[in-house]
């Protein structure tokens, strides 16, 4: 998000939070979310897309939302009367290719509109017989997270999205020599991927409440989330917009102080330190271990500030529409081990992966007639995690030794905390000793996870070796 587009939601959330009735609160967020996904979409290089991904993240919203709902309350007045209202809205959208003012709410010229009106059909068509399916079964619901589980790989593995970007230049007509990795820019997808994760496996599950189609396209495109989380529940959203409190003082004292905080960690700290940070052009450039290190440590903060004062923006306007949304970020460079500096590190994201990967697999490893023994299933189920984690951010071997790292850390950390508890009990009888062994482990585990970005921050293992090698002075 830009300072306007902040600026600009800001203003919406204050508006909306004044309203008196509830229910107009409601629809107002729903179609400034459903706005927001085309309005906050970049431009792309590829003809159209900056309109038709847009579209396509409300299509599978919609369609997410067709396979999780309960199947006698698919029909309803307010159900239909919602999925006419973004039939339309998309259409409205489209007819702006007849104003002569150019940016209404896309960046280029949206498609024809006999296109427009031949996927809303298709779109009609698809959504019709997923309602009419009635209960959904696995077949369809593993099938969802197939066809989700595909996109991503295309998007965040480069050859593919290359790939990808040539036939879609193809189909528009377009030189496909020119296709790159910028082709595909989805906005957001990778948030809304964890949010039809969760409502899809969580209705297999039996344990999510019942939404209508409204409140579903709320929480899966909440425009003060849609770009960098945090990854709330449904279960949670939900109860936050369904009562409907005036604003506050507290509430808009909480919210200026979280928006102030954010706007000035990413806008005058982050984008400051972006400027000495790593990244290809500095690293080629420095020769000596002391600046290397001076980059290193910018980076380190450049995106923690970055990233957590997004989540400070998004919280603040959220609080502005009364929603508290869940924290992101707890000092995590302040934790005395990897363990906890992963509990306190994009909060929601490790929560995700501990409940729909870790956990599961702990409890499958532990019940396998294999027998596997604790340490081998400590070492899979972290190493592994640790590894998707990695590769949720670009399927890279960047992203993989990101992932190795932090994954072999935290095996490392879990076997030293076994061995040394029975052993450091002293440290107990003397707070200095105490004191001592926490200040150690703070400096430790930064400069382990600060190392640690020198691999996610490179697109090459050989820059990122270069840049180790400078670091400790082999060179």
């Amino acid at each position: 998000m830009t300072l306007s587009n902040i600026l600009v939601f800001i203003a919406l959330g204050v508006f909306f939070r004044l309203l008196r009735h509830g229910r107009w609160r409601k629809q107002l967020v729903f179609a400034a979310s459903i706005l927001a996904v085309y309005w906050l979409q970049p431009a792309m290089p590829v003809r159209y897309l900056d309109f038709w991904l847009p579209t396509l993240t409300l299509f599978l919203a919609v369609f997410g939302w067709a396979i999780t709902s309960v199947p006698q309350e698919r029909l309803n007045k307010t159900n239909i009367f919602t999925f006419v209202f973004i039939f339309l809205l998309i259409l409205l959208i489209g007819f702006t290719r007849y104003l002569e003012v150019e940016n209404v709410i896309i960046v280029s010229r949206p498609p024809e509109t006999e296109q427009i009106i031949f996927a809303l059909i298709a779109f009609t068509f698809v959504t019709t017989v997923l309602v009419y399916c009635g209960r959904t079964g696995r077949f369809i619901t593993f099938t969802a997270i197939a066809i989700i589980l595909m996109i991503f790989i295309i998007l965040k593995y480069s050859p593919l999205t290359v790939v990808a970007g040539s036939a879609v230049r193809r189909f528009m007509q377009q030189d496909p020599a020119l296709a790159s990795v910028n082709d595909l820019r989805w906005l957001g997808f990778s948030y809304i991927a964890f949010r039809l994760f969760h409502t899809l496996r969580d209705r297999q599950l039996g344990k999510l409440p019942s939404v209508d189609l409204q409140e579903y396209m709320i929480y899966m495109v909440f425009f003060p989330t849609l770009t960098a989380g945090p990854i709330d529940r449904l279960e949670r959203f939900i109860r936050d917009l369904r009562q409907s409190l005036p604003l506050s003082i507290d509430d808009f004292v909480f919210s200026g102080k979280r928006l102030a905080i954010g706007l000035f960690k990413k806008f005058v700290l982050a984008d400051t330190l972006a400027i000495i940070a790593i990244n290809p052009l500095n690293v080629g450039q420095v020769k000596t271990a002391g600046w290397m290190w001076v980059l290193l440590y910018a980076y380190a903060f450049q995106i923690y500030l970055d990233f957590s004062g997004y989540t400070d923006i998004a919280l603040g306007i959220g609080k502005l529409l009364g929603f508290d949304l869940p924290e992101n970020f707890n000092k995590p460079y302040l934790k005395s081990n990897l363990a906890h500096f992963w509990n306190n590190w994009h909060i929601t994201l490790t929560q995700w992966f501990r409940t729909y990967y870790f956990n599961p697999l702990v409890r499958f490893l532990r019940r396998s007639e294999r027998h596997f023994s604790p340490t081998i299933v400590v070492l899979f189920s972290q190493f592994s995690t640790m590894l998707l984690i990695g590769l949720w951010h670009g399927i890279s071997w960047n992203f993989v030794l990101w992932g190795g790292w932090h994954g072999l850390g935290l095996f490392i950390h879990n076997r030293w905390a076994e061995w040394s508890k029975p052993r450091l009990l002293f440290l107990e009888d003397s707070s200095f000793l105490k004191k001592v062994y926490t200040a150690l482990g703070i400096l430790i585990t930064f400069h382990f996870v600060a190392l640690g970005w020198v691999w996610f921050a490179l697109p090459q293992v050989s820059q990122s070796l270069t840049v180790y090698s400078v670091l400790f002075g082999v060179r």
